[in-house]
């Protein structure tokens, strides 16, 4: 089984671009705190690069920011490739089937920019229009 689910902040700005055939493909860098502070008291950040594709990738590129915190669930791969100077590189890469934007976004939202906390993978967009945000304190339970 090949399964991960990271929670994180964005470490850069989305990278989008489309393939030859049309595809959109979505990439960034997701920074995950670690369990437990080091001996330092510090709690260090593990650094993943995630791909997305489809319309989880449109989405992904049109909201998300650098330090935006967001939920990714997927699949880990490895691949490798051979460089300009001959040698060969190694590149293991989150491949994204899922991802969810957590918190507001960093600064101002465009006006029909998807609510906090919207899922955003390409089976579930659209499902939360007409959404409004409630305060915890109005709930009855």
């Amino acid at each position: 089984m090949n399964q991960v689910t990271l929670i994180g902040n964005l470490a850069n700005d989305p990278e989008s671009r489309q393939t030859n055939s049309g595809k959109a493909q979505c990439s960034f860098r997701l920074a995950v705190q670690r369990r437990f502070a080091n001996a330092q008291g510090e709690r260090e950040a593990d650094f993943f690069n995630v791909v997305c594709w489809g319309k989880t990738a449109e989405n992904c590129a049109r909201y998300l920011s650098k330090g935006r915190k967001a939920a990714v669930a997927g699949s880990i791969q490895n691949r490798s490739y051979e460089a300009q100077d001959g040698s060969k590189r190694y590149v293991t890469e989150i491949i994204a089937e899922h991802v969810e934007f957590i918190g507001g976004a960093q600064g101002a939202q465009e006006p029909n920019a998807q609510p906090q906390g919207a899922p955003v993978s390409g089976r579930q967009v659209g499902m939360y229009e007409g959404y409004t945000e409630v305060d915890d304190d109005d709930l009855p339970f």
